[in-house]
């Protein structure tokens, strides 16, 4: 057979490809020259390729002559492709990392559903032991008149060493104290008209709020319902309960701020204290010793050490002094001179020594007001600082602010404990329980840290205003002063 003649597309310079898909020969070494085109039997069937044939129009041709890289070889892929697979897969990198986020989510909720679930299963049917516990002692059930005993007034509360400062500001007075489990409580006493009113000032006084509506006559109350008359405890021969049930040999302390004049004001709180003394509920010294009873009396503020000493004006022994803690402060043993050795209190200054006439003097000179309204241990104090014992005090107190000073930086100076520690050494020395008012209440964290250092070492009661968190809250963990 001859040469075919040439047809007149050749003639017109056109190539003819084997898939009968024909391009103009410039027109395919300017798409070829695309980094995004390549021609391969692929691209070539792509539908588009005809149209751009019949029409002449192979602009278009970079679009659609990409096709799925799983139909050709490795070697045919475009860097186009390879941008595509990488974006590929970072998108289903995505939606795998969110459907695991989505999936443990359904996971923790369904078990979180299931404890809800097996929570409400007790509560609404019980097993056999909690159907027991959970109605025992009413009636018809299990243990029918069995759920309750005499003293079970404060069933289950635990005694704690701490004041309730301040206590008849409290939505409930006495009560809210004796249930968060202190074991002392302070009521500010004002004469007026031959009555005593409780409140701390003038203004805050009512003619219902007085020392016996709050806490005389509540404390006999209690006292009678701890101290029944039954055919097991009929002779008297039992000690006393206190209020406390798990403790019945705890004494409750009431403490009592004289705010008047000290001397006009302690014959009319002898005298209000004299049901308690009758039912012989007040603790006292009988010459010799000291008689514990479920009430303890002390007098702080305008108190009168001189009337509190007296056999005259108190003749039964039942109303104890709040002794000056900032007068005892006492060396290390060994020290020979504490004039020397103490540090310098803030506001009362490194003249206050063992010997203390001079200080005492000194303070009076200062003071605007009548001896009587001297403050918190010093109206009618003694000479010296070794006439507070056992036999007159009982509570040793002093202002922190004042002996101790600001807490900077949130932690105690070494000069500022070893005022603490010469105070605690003092009052301990003789008999007397240490306490320190007006201590620092914000930050929550700096008060806790104030609370655990003195309760270390070895404060005795603990001057409080918020209960909940003295005797419900773990105040010893650490954490940060400024919380």
């Amino acid at each position: 057979m001859g040469r075919r003649a040439a047809s007149p597309h050749e003639e017109q310079g056109l190539l003819v490809s084997s898939s009968e898909h024909v391009l103009p020969k410039q027109d395919v070494r300017d798409v070829n020259k695309s980094d995004d085109f390549v021609s391969t039997p692929c691209a070539r069937s792509n539908p588009r390729w005809a149209q751009a044939q019949k029409t002449g129009n192979h602009s278009r041709l970079k679009e659609s002559s990409t096709c799925n890289t799983t139909d050709r070889p490795r070697w045919m892929t475009t860097r186009r492709d390879f941008h595509d697979d990488e974006k590929s897969m970072r998108g289903l990198g995505r939606r795998c990392a969110a459907r695991l986020g989505l999936g443990t989510l359904i996971f923790l909720g369904v078990i979180q559903l299931f404890s809800v679930l097996s929570g409400l299963l007790i509560v609404f049917v019980p097993d056999g032991i909690h159907r027991i516990t959970d109605k025992w002692g009413q009636i018809g059930h299990i243990g029918e008149g069995l759920s309750s005993w005499p003293t079970d007034f404060s069933r289950g509360v635990l005694p704690i060493a701490c004041h309730s400062h301040n206590d008849y500001w409290r939505r409930v007075p006495l009560y809210s104290a004796i249930e968060a489990g202190c074991i002392s409580v302070e009521a500010d006493v004002w004469l007026f008209r031959n009555e005593l009113y409780v409140g701390h000032s003038l203004a805050s006084l009512t003619p219902n709020r007085t020392l016996a509506s709050l806490y005389v006559d509540p404390l006999i109350q209690i006292l009678e319902k701890q101290n029944p008359t039954t055919q097991f405890h009929s002779d008297g021969s039992v000690s006393q309960h206190g209020v406390f049930d798990t403790v019945p040999e705890q004494s409750l302390t009431l403490l009592i701020d004289f705010k008047s004049s000290g001397s006009a004001l302690f014959p009319y709180v002898v005298s209000a204290l004299e049901p308690l003394r009758s039912r012989g509920h007040l603790t006292y010294r009988n010459g010799t010793q000291t008689i514990n009873r479920p009430i303890t009396v002390i007098g702080t503020g305008n108190t009168p050490f001189n009337l509190v000493d007296s056999d005259l004006i108190n003749p039964h022994h039942d109303i104890f002094f709040d002794a000056p803690l900032a007068a005892m402060w006492e060396g290390l043993p060994g020290e020979t001179s504490t004039l020397a050795s103490k540090p310098e209190s803030p506001v009362y200054g490194a003249d206050i020594d063992a010997s203390m006439p001079d200080s005492l003097a000194s303070a009076r000179e200062k003071q605007s007001a009548s001896e009587d309204d001297m403050g918190q241990g010093m109206s009618g104090a003694p000479q010296s600082p070794d006439a507070y014992t056992t036999e007159n005090s009982i509570y040793a107190s002093v202002s922190f602010t004042q002996a101790i000073g600001h807490v900077l930086f949130g932690k105690l100076s070494d000069s500022q404990m070893d005022l603490i520690r010469g105070h605690i050494r003092g009052a301990h020395r003789r008999g007397l329980k240490v306490r320190y008012w007006e201590l620092p209440f914000w930050p929550i964290g700096l008060r806790n840290y104030v609370w655990d250092l003195l309760v270390k070492e070895g404060v005795d009661i603990l001057n409080v205003d918020d209960l909940n968190g003295a005797t419900k809250v773990d105040w010893g963990k650490k954490t940060g002063w400024w919380s």
